[in-house]
């Protein structure tokens, strides 16, 4: 339960540094895989300096991305797998962005 309060802390952190870099100029245009995997990278990053999850996650290549429906919408899903995690159900840190790249979500269970 700890764990998950200061994920969710750290997400809502995230979520408004995100905003942040919103501005004049900014698309919602569908942003292409690549893109995904850097705009989640970065997410990892800063859940990382946050502390939010373990230093081991920082600098983790993408193990999968694609888009999937949640509710009717269509979302990137950016994986990553960790397996220096003790925790066999936290080895895979699943980030969700719109198409557009904006940051979502995060968790371990890909829902």
């Amino acid at each position: 339960m700890k764990h998950f309060k200061y994920l969710s802390l750290a997400l809502l952190l995230t979520l408004f540094s995100a905003v942040a870099y919103a501005g004049a100029g900014h698309s919602h245009e569908p942003v292409s895989q690549a893109r995904a995997e850097q705009i989640a990278s970065r997410i990892v990053t800063n859940m990382v300096r946050q502390g939010v999850i373990e230093q081991s996650w920082e600098g983790r290549s993408v193990a999968k991305s694609e888009t999937k429906t949640f509710g009717g919408q269509r979302e990137w899903v950016v994986s990553y797998h960790n397996p220096t995690i003790s925790d066999e159900q936290k080895q895979t840190l699943y980030v969700f962005l719109t198409l557009s790249g904006e940051y979502l979500a995060a968790n371990y269970s890909g829902k």
